[in-house]
C-alpha cells in the first residue's frame, strides 16, 4: 500500500516537473568595462522560448553564465550575495507563478511577473518610488513620442535610460543609501558625482550624460505629479561637460581611403564604402541605411532622420553615386556601430591612407585630467564621417545655414561643435580670402 502511494506521488511530482519551464539567467555582453543587463531565458520545449530583461545588472567578468550567478571574486564581494539571493528568489517566484497561473504564458506575462516580484502590489496604496517610476518610464518609452521630436526614442536612447537606472541602483547599493524623489538633493548630486568619478572612474562627458538623463526622469515625474522636489532644477545641479579633441578627415584623406584596393577583403570593402557614404551625405550612422534607390529623386537624396524625425535633402556626391552603382543601388546592411568601428580601424590604419600624425587628446576621467597621444587613425569612428562632411564644406565657404539644412542641426551652437578646423586652418582660410580680394 505504501509502495503504491509512493508511486502515485512520484507520478504526480513527475507531472509537475514535466510541465515546469526552464529558467536561466544569462549575461550576453562581453565588455568588462560596463555593467551589463542580466536576462531571464524562459523556455519550455517547443511551446515557448523568450528572453526578458530582469532589471538587474552585473559586470560581465564577475558573472558565471554556467552557474548563473556572480562569481566569488573580491571585486564583487560588496554585492555578490545580495544579487545572487535576489536571482534565486526570483527563480522560485517565477516557478510558483507559472504553476498557479491560468493565464497564457508569453513574454508580456514574464515581464509583468518580474516587475511584480521586484515591486509587489500593496493593498490600499499606490506609492510610486523613483526606481519604479523609471522602470515604468523605460517600459513605455518605445511607444511614447518625445516632446522634442514627436517620435519615440531610439534604441540607443532607451539603452541610455537603462544604463542610468543601473548606475543609480548601484549607487544606492554601494553607499547603502535611500535613493528616491525626496532624497534627490544637492548633497545627493555631489555624492553621486563623486561615485561616478571615483568609484566608477568615468569620464566627465559620460558623467554629464547620466546627470542629463536623470533630469529627464525627474522632469517627467514632476510633470506627472509624482515628484514635488525641485532641487534638481538648481543651477548647482548642473550637467557637466568638457570639450574634447575630435578629428575630421580632409578631402585628400577621404580620397586615399576611396583609392584603397580592398577587393580581396569583402568585409572591409563594404565598411569603407559605407563610411564614405557617411562622409559625403553628413548623416548619422543610423541613417546610412536610408541611402537607397527609392529615396533618390532627380539627383537628390531625401532622408527623414531617425533621431530627430527631421527631413533633409542632400545632393548626391559623385562618390555616393559611384558606390550606389557598385552595389546596384542596394547598399550592404549596417552592422552594430561597435563592430563597424572595429572593422573601420582596419581600413584607416592602412599606411597608404597616411593617418599617422600624432593627436593629443585631453579628457577628465575619475576626476583627473589625462592627456594621451594617439595616431590619427586611432580616433576615426563612424561619427568622424559626419564631422568630416560639415568641416570640409565649411572650409569650402559654404554658408553655415546651408550645411545645417543638410546635417539637420537646429542651432548654430550645436552645429559648430562639429566644425573641427584647427587655428592654423582658420588662418589659412582668412589668408585665402585676402588673396582672392586684397584690401586696397
Amino acid at each position: 500500500m505504501l509502495s503504491k502511494s509512493r508511486t502515485i506521488f512520484g507520478l504526480f511530482f513527475y507531472q509537475i516537473i514535466k510541465n515546469m519551464p526552464n529558467i536561466k539567467f544569462i549575461v550576453k555582453s562581453k565588455s568588462d568595462k560596463k555593467l551589463a543587463q542580466i536576462f531571464c531565458r524562459f523556455y519550455h520545449g517547443k511551446q515557448y522560448d523568450f528572453f526578458v530583461q530582469t532589471g538587474y545588472y552585473v559586470y560581465p567578468h564577475h558573472w558565471n553564465n554556467k552557474k548563473e550567478k556572480v562569481k566569488d571574486v573580491v571585486e564583487a564581494m560588496n554585492y555578490k550575495d545580495d544579487l545572487n539571493n535576489k536571482l534565486r528568489n526570483l527563480k522560485n517566484y517565477l516557478e510558483n507563478a507559472v504553476s498557479t497561473s491560468d493565464e497564457t504564458i508569453n513574454k508580456e506575462w514574464l515581464t509583468r511577473q518580474i516587475r511584480l516580484f521586484k515591486k509587489p502590489k500593496k493593498e490600499g496604496t499606490s506609492e510610486i518610488t523613483l526606481f519604479s517610476f523609471i522602470s515604468d518610464f523605460i517600459d513605455k518609452a518605445p511607444g511614447r513620442p518625445t516632446l522634442k521630436t514627436g517620435i519615440p526614442p531610439s534604441y540607443k536612447r532607451i539603452k541610455e535610460y537603462e544604463n542610468t537606472l543601473c548606475y543609480l541602483q548601484d549607487f544606492a547599493n554601494r553607499k547603502k543609501r535611500k535613493v528616491d524623489f525626496d532624497t534627490i538633493t544637492l548633497d545627493f548630486y555631489q555624492d553621486f558625482l563623486e561615485y561616478l568619478q571615483k568609484d566608477r572612474n568615468l569620464s566627465q562627458n559620460y558623467i554629464g550624460k547620466k546627470i542629463r538623463t536623470l533630469k529627464v526622469f525627474l522632469n517627467a515625474a514632476t510633470d506627472a505629479g509624482v515628484n514635488n522636489n525641485n532641487q534638481f532644477k538648481s543651477h548647482r545641479f548642473k550637467t557637466i561637460s568638457e570639450e574634447t579633441k575630435s578629428i575630421y578627415l580632409n578631402e585628400n584623406e577621404l580620397q586615399c581611403i576611396a583609392d584603397l584596393d580592398l577587393s580581396k577583403n569583402c568585409k572591409l570593402d563594404k565598411v569603407r564604402d559605407l563610411f564614405l557614404i557617411g562622409c559625403w551625405t553628413g548623416q548619422r550612422y543610423c541613417d546610412w541605411n536610408q541611402v537607397k534607390k527609392q529615396n533618390i529623386k532627380d539627383g537628390f537624396l531625401e532622408v527623414k532622420q531617425e533621431k530627430t524625425g527631421h527631413p533633409v535633402v542632400i545632393p548626391l556626391h559623385p562618390v555616393v553615386e559611384k558606390i550606389m552603382k557598385k552595389y546596384d543601388y542596394q547598399l550592404p546592411k549596417l552592422i552594430s556601430n561597435q563592430k563597424f568601428n572595429d572593422y573601420l580601424e582596419d581600413v584607416v590604419k592602412d599606411e597608404k591612407v597616411g593617418l599617422t600624425d600624432l593627436v593629443e587628446k585631453t579628457m577628465t576621467k575619475g576626476g583627473v585630467k589625462q592627456t594621451t597621444q594617439y595616431k590619427k587613425w586611432e580616433l576615426v569612428k563612424t561619427h568622424t564621417a559626419r564631422r568630416s562632411f560639415a568641416t570640409n564644406l565649411y572650409k569650402r565657404k559654404v554658408p553655415t545655414i546651408t550645411i545645417m539644412a543638410v546635417t539637420g542641426h537646429k542651432t548654430e551652437k550645436s552645429f559648430l561643435k562639429y566644425i573641427k578646423v584647427t587655428p592654423t586652418e582658420h588662418a589659412e582660410m582668412i589668408r585665402e580670402v585676402w588673396r582672392e580680394k586684397p584690401f586696397v
